[in-house]
């Protein structure tokens, strides 16, 4: 073997010993890290959940309690199935809390989170991801105003399908003067998650197992 090729080898050994190692450490340090990290998601997502919810109203695991949505037009999750939550209280379904899409903000789709009692009255309301524009139509977001708590208590009973809309169109919800496209697709989505839920009531609040609509 001539020298040339002897130091190809040599080089190509080191090479593949400083793979082999740097894959060992990063597959170590995965190792150490994805378990932290999983249940960091899980508490974040758990937090986030258990706002749409009365604090004290339930005892069980929100995120182990996870249930199956299909893909329904009302919660907007045509394209996919999405996962919602079941709040129970010694085992006994209370409330569950459905993601909702309004596709239709100004900056375009609103991610929602709606918590909905058993009786059919809402729970809380949370936006999870909007686009809307800062200083405007970003008040939906509990972190810059409490206009989400506007939905507290409000059901299908005691607000009828024509008050569902802004007073600038007829209807009882207030809005701040020259963002109303925000609210309006706001508005609409939560009117439509209580409608899902009051029309798959029984699989939504079914003891235990889950919901499958």
């Amino acid at each position: 073997m001539t020298p040339l090729w002897r130091q190809i080898f040599k080089s190509s050994g080191i090479l593949l010993a400083y793979a082999f190692v740097g894959t060992a450490i990063l597959a170590a340090v995965y190792a150490m890290t994805h378990t932290a990290i999983e249940k960091n998601d899980a508490d974040a997502q758990r937090k986030l959940v258990a706002e749409t919810l009365i604090p004290h109203s339930y005892n069980n695991d929100l995120i182990a309690s996870a249930v199956h949505l299909p893909r329904n037009n009302l919660l907007g999750n045509d394209a996919k199935p999405a996962q919602g939550w079941q709040a129970r209280m010694n085992q006994t379904p209370i409330a569950i809390v459905l993601p909702v899409t309004a596709p239709n903000g100004y900056g375009g789709a609103i991610q929602l989170l709606v918590g909905i009692s058993n009786d059919g009255q809402i729970t809380g309301v949370r936006v999870v991801e909007h686009h809307e524009t800062p200083g405007l139509g970003d008040y939906i977001d509990i972190a810059k105003s409490q206009w989400i708590h506007i939905f507290d208590g409000k059901s299908l009973r005691n607000t009828p399908d024509e008050a569902w809309q802004v007073k600038k169109d007829g209807g009882e919800f207030d809005y701040v003067t020259g963002a109303t496209i925000t609210p309006r697709a706001v508005i609409a989505a939560v009117h439509r998650a209580l409608q899902y839920a009051s029309k798959y009531h029984t699989q939504l609040f079914a003891p235990a197992t889950g919901a499958k609509p």
